[in-house]
C-alpha cells in the first residue's frame, strides 16, 4: 500500500512582497523610469525637509561618541523620559517611560515586534481592509488566520467606519487580535471617538488586544480630530500604540519611532528586538529630541502646505470622468478609485510608470477586494505632485471601458 505523498508546506516567505516597496522604482538606478515623473509610493523629504533641529541633535549624538552609540535595548532614557511626557499629554493618557514604552526602528519595526509578541500558528486576527499592506502579510507570515473587517470611506459625505457588528462577531469567534492604522493608510481617513470607544468595549468584552498605528494622527486637517484608542477607554494591558515622527516630521531616513502600552507586550518587543538589532541605532535616537518640540508654526504650516496640495488634487481627480474620491482627513495620502478598465490595476500602474515615470501603488497591497484604486502619497512638490495626478488622469483616458 503506497503512502500518499504529503503536499509541501507553504513556504511563508511567498507571503511577503517587495515588489511594489516604497522607493522601489526610482533613486539607485535599478529599475528606474525612463521618464522624469514623480514617485507617489513615498513622501519627498526634498520638498519637505526635516526640521534642522533633527539634523543638529544626531550630529551632535554622533560628535558625542561612545556615550550615544549604545543604549538600553528600549532606548536611551534620556530621549524616553521627556518624550514619553510629551506623548501622554498628545495621546491624552500617561506613559510610564520605563514600563511602557520602547524605541523601536521605525514604526514599521514596532509593528513587527508587536503583532509577533501576540499572534502565533492558528490565531485569528482581525485585519483592517484596506489598511496598511504589512499588517496582512505579517499575521500571515506568524502562521495566523486573517479575519476582515471592512472599512466604510468611499462615502465622503459620511464618516469613515469600522464594521463594528464584523468586530464583535470576530471577537466573540475566538479573534484574539485586532490591528488598524488611524488615520487609515492608505485611505486618509479618520475613525472617530465613538467608533473608538465602542472598539475599546468589545476588546475589553472578550479579551482581544488591540496595536493601532497613529503614525499619522498628527498631520490632521481642519474639520477632523485625531482620538486615540488608548484614552478612549480601553484597559491599559489591552492595547499598544505605534506613533513616530518618520513620516509627517520628514525622519523616514532615521528610522526612529516608538511603541507605546501595554507593559508585558513591551517587555516581549524589547527581548526581541533585542535579537533582531540589539536597539534602535544609538545616534539617531536623538532625533526625537525635535519631536513636538519644533518651533512655534512650524508643524501648522507642513500642514497647510500638505493641505493645499490635497485639495489641488482632489480637483484634478473630481474633474476627471469616472475617478471618485474622499479628501484625505490625515496623513498625506489620497485613495481614488479609478474609472472601469480594459486592463487590470497592475498593468495600468505598469503603463502609468512607462509612458509618464509616474509611481503610484496597486489598492490590490492594501486589500484583496481594492484593486479598484491606487494610492498617492502627496507629500511631494507641489507642481510635480498635480502633473503626476494629470498623468494618472491621461493615462486612464487611455484605457478605459
Amino acid at each position: 500500500m503506497s503512502t500518499p505523498k504529503r503536499e509541501p508546506a507553504p513556504n511563508r516567505f511567498d507571503t511577503i512582497s517587495i515588489r511594489n516597496a516604497p522607493g522601489e522604482h526610482a533613486g539607485d538606478g535599478e529599475g528606474r523610469a525612463p521618464h522624469a515623473g514623480i514617485d507617489f509610493s513615498h513622501g519627498d523629504v526634498g520638498a519637505f525637509p526635516p526640521h534642522p533641529a533633527a539634523v543638529a541633535a544626531v550630529e551632535a549624538a554622533i560628535a558625542d561618541g561612545g556615550g550615544q552609540a549604545y543604549s538600553r535595548y528600549r532606548g536611551h532614557w534620556s530621549v524616553r523620559e521627556p518624550l514619553a511626557e510629551r506623548l501622554a499629554a498628545f495621546t491624552g493618557a500617561p506613559v510610564d517611560p520605563s514600563q511602557e514604552m520602547i524605541i523601536t526602528p521605525g514604526t514599521q519595526a514596532g509593528l513587527f515586534l508587536a503583532l509577533s509578541s501576540l499572534v502565533g500558528p492558528g490565531d485569528k486576527v482581525m485585519v483592517v481592509e484596506p489598511d496598511y499592506f504589512a499588517n496582512r502579510r505579517i499575521v500571515t507570515y506568524l502562521g495566523g488566520e486573517v479575519v476582515p473587517v471592512p472599512l466604510a470611506y468611499e462615502d465622503a459625505a459620511a464618516p469613515a467606519g469600522l464594521d463594528l457588528d464584523r468586530v464583535e462577531a470576530a471577537a466573540a469567534a475566538g479573534a484574539k487580535v485586532l490591528v488598524f492604522s488611524n488615520p487609515n493608510n492608505p485611505t486618509g481617513a479618520l475613525l472617530g471617538a465613538d467608533q473608538l470607544r465602542r472598539i475599546a468595549a468589545t476588546a475589553d468584552r472578550h479579551g482581544v488586544f488591540v496595536v493601532t498605528d497613529e503614525l499619522y494622527s498628527r498631520l490632521v486637517y481642519p474639520g477632523g480630530t485625531a482620538a486615540h484608542l488608548r484614552a478612549c477607554g480601553i484597559a491599559p494591558d489591552r492595547c499598544v500604540t505605534l506613533l513616530g515622527p518618520s513620516k509627517s516630521e520628514s525622519l523616514s531616513g532615521f528610522r526612529v519611532g516608538t511603541a507605546i502600552g501595554a507593559p508585558a507586550v513591551i517587555d516581549r518587543m524589547e527581548k526581541l528586538l533585542a535579537i533582531v538589532s540589539l536597539r534602535t541605532a544609538g545616534y539617531n535616537q536623538s532625533a526625537l529630541h525635535s519631536w513636538f518640540t519644533e518651533p512655534d508654526g512650524w508643524f501648522a504650516e507642513r500642514v497647510a502646505a500638505h493641505r493645499r496640495i490635497r485639495d489641488d488634487l482632489v480637483d484634478v481627480f473630481r474633474g476627471a470622468p469616472g475617478f471618485r474620491v474622499r479628501p484625505t482627513e490625515a496623513g498625506s495620502y489620497l485613495f481614488p478609485r479609478l474609472p472601469r478598465l480594459t486592463v487590470p490595476t497592475a498593468a495600468f500602474v505598469a503603463e502609468l510608470r512607462e509612458r509618464t515615470g509616474t509611481v503610484v501603488t496597486s489598492g490590490e497591497e492594501f486589500g484583496p477586494r481594492h484593486g479598484h484604486s491606487v494610492r498617492l502619497n502627496f507629500s511631494q512638490d507641489h507642481g510635480r505632485a498635480v502633473a503626476g495626478a494629470r498623468a494618472v488622469v491621461e493615462t486612464t483616458a487611455l484605457l478605459t471601458a
